[in-house]
């Protein structure tokens, strides 16, 4: 049951996200197939993207770093206080 449901969903997700043929036109050969719309307007576009990509990037490599392996080894620290707590 469980993967007909992913099955399923994955195929729909891709019939999703593919573009239409008149957007397909639109489109610059680098973002063809994949985006609707009528595509950057200009390079900044670009660089805007890049930037919020490695902004995206760096937190989610943090998070997951401090996520697991806090780094906390104070025995003042609340998390030792919490666990600790009887």
């Amino acid at each position: 049951m469980k993967k007909s449901v992913l099955l399923g969903f994955l195929i729909l997700s891709g019939l999703i996200t593919n573009a239409c043929p008149i957007c397909d036109k639109q489109q610059p050969k680098l973002l063809r197939g994949i985006t609707h719309g009528t595509g950057p307007e200009s390079q900044w576009d670009y660089v805007i993207i890049g930037i919020t990509v490695l902004i995206v990037l760096f937190s989610l490599f943090y998070s997951v770093k401090w996520l697991l392996r806090p780094g906390e080894k104070s025995e003042n620290h609340i998390k030792n206080f919490i666990i600790n707590l009887e």
